[in-house]
């Protein structure tokens, strides 16, 4: 290598950690006009729309809400409600299901517990998925919460989705890991690695397609799938 070309590869070398940024600040402003831009333009409402589920936004998680029991499936028979949390509450009107990084998960109840390290290898080192279940006796009034109504085959499709999620033991059982953070609510063993291309409103997103629910073309942020979350049917 002569000098001219030692002194270009020098410069190139001294330029590299700029282009790399460039090129991370490019794909960051790729993926936020994404998280704006719907997967469907056109007109996709439905009739028949008999059933109510919601999506609710914690500020980093997102997760599906569904009736416990209704004429298309009953939770009762996937696994045992009173054993969701540790309150008292024989039973419950609704369930929450969400999925993510097991330590993330269990480990980050809120924004003011997010840690770098937990949060680092949640994105970039595929790990350990978990199943968040809480259980309420009336759609939650303290979260971020938007509701649809679908069709009874869409939503047949969300909870064989959901169901799918779980892990199940030698003897078709769900697997409970432990508590959750509220004492309607508790972790069991899922399917899947969580990592920086499929997250936990990846997985919502992906539940709310199978019931042919609009969400965005970037869905990696919970706030972007409750502003896509549209309506295409009336309910009261």
């Amino acid at each position: 290598m002569n000098h001219t070309h030692y002194s270009v590869f020098i410069r190139l070398l001294y330029r590299l950690p700029c282009y790399i940024l460039g090129l991370v600040l490019f794909s960051l402003i790729l993926l936020a006009i994404s998280a704006f831009i719907p997967r469907k333009w056109h007109d996709y409402s439905q009739s028949n729309c008999d059933i109510k589920i919601c999506v609710s936004n914690t500020g980093i998680h997102s997760n599906i809400i569904v009736p416990t029991k209704n004429n298309i499936f009953d939770w009762h028979k996937f696994f045992s409600i009173s054993k969701i949390g540790i309150d008292t509450a024989p039973d419950y009107n609704y369930l929450s299901f969400g999925w993510g990084d097991k330590d993330f998960y269990m480990l980050t109840p809120s924004l003011s517990d997010l840690k770098f390290s937990t949060t680092f290898k949640a994105l970039f080192i595929p790990t350990h998925s978990v199943m968040y279940v809480k259980g309420y006796q009336v759609i939650p009034t303290d979260l971020e919460v938007k509701c649809v109504r679908i069709s009874k085959n869409d939503y047949s499709r969300l909870t064989d989705y959901i169901q799918d999620s779980f892990q199940l033991d030698t003897k078709g059982k769900t697997v409970r890991l432990g508590n959750g953070h509220t004492v309607n609510a508790g972790f069991y063993a899922a399917i899947g690695s969580y990592s920086i291309l499929r997250n936990c409103n990846s997985w919502t997103a992906s539940g709310l397609r199978r019931a042919n629910i609009n969400t965005p073309l970037w869905d990696g942020l919970s706030s972007a799938i409750i502003l896509h979350l549209k309506n295409s049917c009336n309910f009261e």
